[in-house]
């Protein structure tokens, strides 16, 4: 069985906005959920799955997950989810315990950011009337507290740093990339908001209050991008909302119930409904339901039909395979089989940045199959792939290592 970390993704908002219902909805994990602040206090981890069309189907093979889960040719492909507490406005200054919540967020690579779009929440996330507040302030707010976070770390120990740079002619970027090393940004990352905002050759100790917050604003929108999931799209005041936001913010906002997720997957849990996570649409199979029970579904159906979903996974997606632009890639050790070494087919699905190569394949997977790899072939159509070849989404692939 292939082991490999799982991308860790950030779930983020203020208090009484959906959050931790979100994050219940997407790992069917029991968390607090309650209209108060600070109701998830250590945050909550649990496995979200991002959704791929199996390439089982397209294959005529009856496949046997692992690593994985496969529904009717879907595969749910597991992600690690970080549930954070409400953060409030000044978190980053250690307001409600933010800086402490902040922190649990080093290392995520993405987040999504459920936002209240019926507006009933005020700024601090207390309950108000639906309408009574601009959903885009929230956008703007949590973007900013994350970045003012992340130049408070910068700051520190910023005179060494600037000596290093500056007298003892340390590399910038090095410099840079060993103090935010926590965060898990990249050197190249670095590298390139530098060279963008032309600070690559300025002096680290002439940076001006400017210069710090233009390369944090712009290291944070790349190192822990946002996807909004616009949240509570059954209040009547969210649409117009969301249509604003999704005018104004682009393809990242996401409109989102993450109530009747998690109601349609406690009923197919039950039996009451057919429903696979990220289907557009569910049946229901119960008969006899209380009329109350009908009632409710068939609200949740017309949502559904009205936005194409309940816009759980499709977060999830969007933040994995769209923002991250990561792949989902098939390792195989018997090409013509489709199967493992111990006879198992299509047993694991790994998911990889989408520049990776056949070796960085390998070295994700095992040591010791990177340390052995040769080549690798494609199993779908036998190709042979060089070790420097990119691998690409729902790929099938067997590395040839020697003996």
């Amino acid at each position: 069985m292939v082991t490999q970390s799982l991308p860790q993704v950030g779930v983020v908002g203020k208090p009484n906005v959906g959050k931790s219902t979100f994050f219940a909805a997407a790992t069917m994990i029991d968390v607090k959920i309650a209209p108060y602040p600070f109701t998830t206090v250590e945050p909550n981890v649990g496995i979200g799955h991002v959704r791929i069309k199996c390439v089982c189907t397209e294959l005529g093979v009856r496949d046997d997950p692992r690593n994985s889960i496969c529904l009717e040719g879907n595969r749910l492909v597991p992600v690690e989810l970080i549930d954070v507490a409400g953060l409030v406005p000044g978190a980053w200054q250690g307001r409600g315990l933010g800086n402490q919540f902040l922190d649990h967020l080093r290392r995520a690579s993405a987040l999504i950011h459920v936002v209240d779009a019926s507006g009933g929440t005020d700024e601090e996330g207390r309950l108000a009337r639906p309408g009574s507040r601009d959903p885009m302030l929230d956008v703007e707010f949590l973007e900013g507290e994350v970045t003012m976070w992340m130049i408070q770390i910068m700051r520190k120990d910023w005179d060494k740093m600037a000596r290093l740079v500056d007298y003892a002619k340390k590399p910038l970027v090095g410099v840079l990339y060993d103090h935010l090393s926590g965060l898990g940004i990249s050197e190249a990352v670095i590298s390139a908001t530098l060279v963008e905002l032309g600070l690559d050759k300025k002096p680290l100790h002439s940076w001006s209050e400017d210069d710090l917050r233009q390369f944090m604003g712009l290291l944070r929108s790349r190192s822990k991008p946002m996807v909004i999931a616009a949240n509570k799209i059954d209040v009547p005041e969210a649409e117009d909302n969301v249509k604003r936001m999704m005018k104004e913010l682009g393809d990242r906002v996401i409109p989102t119930s993450a109530e009747a997720e998690l109601a349609l997957r406690k009923a197919a849990g039950k039996g009451l409904v057919k429903y696979i996570p990220g289907d557009p649409s569910f049946e229901v199979v119960a008969r006899d339901l209380p009329q109350a029970q009908r009632a409710a579904l068939d609200r949740i159906a017309d949502l559904m039909r009205r936005w194409g979903g309940t816009g759980v996974v499709q977060a999830i997606n969007k933040t994995v395979l769209g923002v991250l632009g990561m792949v989902a890639v098939y390792p195989v050790a018997d090409e013509k089989r489709f199967t493992d070494t111990e006879g198992r087919v299509l047993p694991d699905v790994v998911l990889v940045p989408g520049d990776y190569t056949v070796l960085d394949l390998a070295k994700s997977i095992h040591s010791d199959v990177a340390s052995k790899a040769m080549f690798a072939i494609d199993a779908v159509s036998g190709r042979r792939l060089g070790l420097d070849a990119k691998v690409w989404h729902r790929a099938v692939i067997r590395i040839v290592t020697s003996k």
